[in-house]
């Protein structure tokens, strides 16, 4: 059966360039500081998921670029997010990656109060602050919206739609997964640092092409069935099928034998790993058993954070659960070559003897990628890189004179 997305997928154009972006991109600080403006913060990232805040209280945080965030379900049981910083001396409101609050939000600094919509109930000591209003004291909100249960929020306004309708395309898969019923898992949350630009991992995991030679366990798994799909607007898709070979690795194997087929999923999403990209920096994947984001949250240009949480199915089953460790093993290995192919090709990138990418038609996500950026900040045109001080400058300029097309 043909997916409607794969109907809807941007073929690899006749003749295309092959070249990524320049190397310097990749060690740039002025460029850095370009994406934080441009892109990360004023682009849609997940924060989570529904189904890990159920209670009034419940909350996550989200740290990005010298942002911080909480999203936290009120006593009416909406969700909001805020900046997490108290409106007296900027303290952290709450601390850690998730939490409760039982009735209010306490400050630790000072122990201002607020209720868990945001709003201020009262500072420590108010006696001491003279005239006061308090409703220009609450949390500041920032843009959030939830989308098959998944909890995406932006700092500031920003180039993408709503999410409904920027990720309409990917909606009928989601739908059939059943993404907005997922529960998180017993261990739900990851994180780890890497030495490398945000960049290096993202062009490892925005291509197939390396999967038969450096992945043995996915190889295993699924063989040559693996394929990648570009779609307008930076969103990307790839999936892999499964169950035609026996698998000769012991997770693989076992694997295969317990994973679940699930009759409520079309014929094309039974027996598939399926990975959908979210620019600039994130993807969701699923499993018949199970399902996950993954993210590269950049903190300097040469260490990235990559972080993720993992969920599973509200009728799991001891087989299913199963079948989820194994595909986390699977993916953990995978993970970890990875890890050190973004540190490869990292480091290349500051030698002289680095001639720019030539991609392959297998690896056109990647240029897809790039032209996205190229799009959003032009300076990352130019195959070498303005003196660092002028980066900024050039790239104003270049948004003025080209209108901001490539």
């Amino acid at each position: 059966m043909t997916s409607s997305l794969a109907a809807s997928a941007t073929p690899v154009p006749a003749g295309w360039d092959r070249r990524g972006l320049p190397g310097w991109c990749y060690h740039s600080r002025a460029l850095f500081d370009l994406e934080r403006e441009a892109l990360f913060l004023t682009h849609w990232q997940i924060v989570g998921h529904v189904a890990d805040l159920p209670a009034p209280g419940d909350w996550l945080s989200f740290d990005l670029l010298g942002e911080r965030a909480v999203v936290m379900r009120g006593q009416d049981g909406i969700l909001r997010a805020f900046h997490n910083l108290c409106r007296h001396r900027g303290a952290r409101v709450v601390d850690g990656a998730s939490g409760h609050c039982k009735g209010a939000i306490v400050c630790p600094f000072h122990g201002w109060v607020y209720n868990l919509d945001g709003s201020l109930r009262g500072p420590a000591r108010p006696e001491s602050f003279g005239a006061m209003e308090r409703g220009d004291f609450g949390l500041k909100k920032i843009e959030m919206e939830v989308w098959q249960g998944f909890v995406f929020l932006r700092f500031h306004p920003g180039p993408q739609p709503a999410v409904a309708d920027w990720l309409a395309p990917y909606g009928p898969d989601f739908d059939a997964y059943r993404a907005a019923g997922l529960l998180p898992a017993q261990r739900p949350d990851w994180a780890t640092e890497l030495p490398v630009n945000w960049k290096s991992v993202r062009d490892v995991d925005n291509e197939g092409y390396h999967v038969a030679m450096a992945h043995p366990a996915l190889q295993d798994l699924y063989g040559r069935s693996y394929r990648d799909l570009v779609y307008p607007g930076g969103l990307s898709h790839s999936i892999a099928e499964f169950g035609d070979q026996p698998g000769r690795r012991w997770s693989v194997r076992r694997y295969l034998s317990l994973a679940p087929v699930q009759d409520w999923l079309p014929d094309r999403l039974r027996r598939s790993w399926t990975y959908y990209g979210v620019f600039p920096n994130a993807v969701i994947a699923f499993t018949p058993e199970g399902a996950q984001f993954y993210q590269d949250l950049p903190v300097t240009p040469g260490l990235t954070r990559l972080t993720g949480r993992l969920y599973r199915r509200a009728d799991e089953t001891r087989a299913m659960r199963a079948a989820r460790y194994l595909a986390m093993r699977i993916d953990r290995e995978t993970s970890a070559e990875d890890r050190q192919l973004s540190i490869w090709s990292n480091e290349s990138m500051k030698s002289a003897a680095f001639d720019d990418f030539h991609l392959s038609d297998l690896e056109y996500g990647v240029r897809a990628h790039h032209d996205q950026l190229r799009r959003l900040i032009p300076v990352t045109r130019l195959p070498a890189a303005p003196p660092e001080g002028r980066i900024k400058a050039v790239n104003e300029e270049l948004l003025r004179t080209s209108g901001n097309n490539s």
